[in-house]
């Protein structure tokens, strides 16, 4: 029988790149925060019709990529493909639409989608986006792409494209379809079998097709761009103005339609070219003023976006994380001390704030201290010494080699004194003297 394996599309998350990870979540988390954004934390599976009305069961998320079933009650559940419909159906059921507008939320949570995996996407990835709902400003629009630039930029994450467009709204778009698909139906041969079936059920699929047939005649097509009705003219140019006045540099992109029903007006991708293939997006989203009513809630504009994290950690500028060992591994000298051993890195870790570890498999005292050192300690603290009288420890710089002995008691005054707040970084984090001896008293050993 072959050893187990990740199913494919999915991946281990090792130390070192978790914390990593956890590194860019914290960073975007402070840039939501500063923006006003709260985090929201919604169920990893929801009702199957949720997507199916709100996505479009004409998306190919819904008919192609949906990992769905029935549980044992029968209800036809479904892993979130998406994070933006779950956060509207958490806003409409607990009334937030009564809170002050808009209702700014992020998240940081998996998603699943049965795909073919590739460089940075995955069956099982991981998105944080926001969703900031109850407003149609166009400042809304502005404000949360900027807020996305902003993330990319603490990240260090160079050479983008802010690419945008607008999907124009129900009074714009409807005659725009017809248009198009009209386009379509006369250029039927040229386009793959998809393509001629999007031209039927949702002829804005078109623009999103990689087949270069398509790709050709989808570049002479119709732009929705140059149909729009006057408010969502004057929205997308104030948008455009906006983004400009803050640094950013949108460029237009006729073909920017996403892949989601749900879109209106405003739709963005921040694109790298560091990424070095075709799918370049990190990031995008846009304006959802019909979907809140959609699922069942009151007439509600929204505008968010999702970026996935495997793409922006291919991209990020932050250093990899160093592994880090504790600043403290407690080392027992004789058997008879083994207990103390564990009592004292207690007390380190709970009382002292200190990171310090002990031995957990019976090691000798010379493979011990071998274990200090490969843990990347910095001092091993030595119990069960015969020379050392009650209360006492033995402290050893692992580099240096230099030893003091020390009163449990007074270890706290004496990490502070050893330690400046700039050391205690990856290591511990002290605040206080922990007095106290939590040693029942030291056995008989020699170095």
């Amino acid at each position: 029988m072959s050893a187990p394996k990740a199913p494919k599309g999915t991946y281990d998350l090792l130390p070192a790149a978790a914390e990593r990870r956890a590194d860019i979540v914290a960073i975007a988390a402070d840039v939501f925060t500063s923006y006003g954004f709260r985090q929201i934390v919604t169920p990893e599976f929801e009702e199957t019709g949720l997507f199916a009305r709100g996505v479009g069961d004409a998306t190919d998320i819904v008919r192609k990529e949906m990992y769905s079933f029935a549980d044992r009650g029968g209800r036809e559940l479904t892993l979130r493909p998406e994070g933006t419909a779950p956060v509207c159906r958490a806003y409409v059921e607990h009334g937030m639409f009564k809170l002050a507008k808009p209702v700014k939320l992020w998240y940081y949570a998996p998603m699943f989608r049965y795909e073919r995996p590739q460089a940075g996407r995955y069956r099982e990835h991981y998105q944080f986006g926001a969703e900031a709902l109850g407003s149609d400003d166009p400042l809304v629009d502005a404000e949360v792409i900027a807020m996305l630039g902003q993330v990319y930029d603490e990240l260090e994450i160079g050479d983008l494209t802010l690419a945008v467009n607008s999907m124009g709204d129900g009074q714009c778009r409807p005659a725009y379809m017809e248009l198009l698909r009209g386009f379509l139906a006369g250029h039927a041969a040229e386009l793959c079998g998809e393509c001629r079936e999007r031209a039927v059920t949702n002829p804005l699929r078109a623009f999103d097709c990689k087949v270069e047939s398509c790709r050709a005649v989808m570049s002479g097509a119709p732009r929705l761009v140059d149909h729009l009705c006057e408010p969502c003219r004057r929205h997308f140019d104030t948008v455009l103005e906006l983004l400009r006045r803050v640094g950013l540099d949108p460029v237009l992109d006729f073909r920017l339609v996403r892949g989601l029903d749900y879109y209106t007006r405003t739709t963005f991708e921040f694109q790298s070219n560091a990424l070095g293939f075709a799918q370049s997006t990190i990031g995008g989203g846009g304006r959802y003023d019909g979907l809140v009513e959609l699922i069942g809630g009151p007439p509600t504009p929204g505008f968010g976006f999702g970026s996935g994290l495997e793409r922006v950690t291919l991209v990020a500028g932050l250093e990899e994380a160093e592994d880090e060992g504790p600043l403290a591994y407690v080392v027992s000298f004789v058997p008879e001390s083994r207990a103390d051993a564990f009592a004292l890195a207690q007390h380190l870790r709970r009382d002292l704030l200190i990171d310090a570890e002990c031995d957990l498999a019976g090691r000798s005292a010379k493979a011990q201290l071998r274990q200090a050192g490969r843990s990347g300690a910095e001092l091993a603290l030595l119990v069960g010494l015969a020379d050392l009288a009650d209360g006492e420890v033995r402290l050893r710089d692992l580099e240096s080699g230099d030893e003091e002995d020390v009163a449990i008691a007074e270890l706290g005054d004496w990490f502070d004194d050893w330690l400046d707040d700039d050391d205690l970084d990856g290591h511990g984090h002290h605040h206080g003297n922990g007095n106290g001896n939590p040693l029942g008293g030291n056995g008989g050993g020699e170095a």
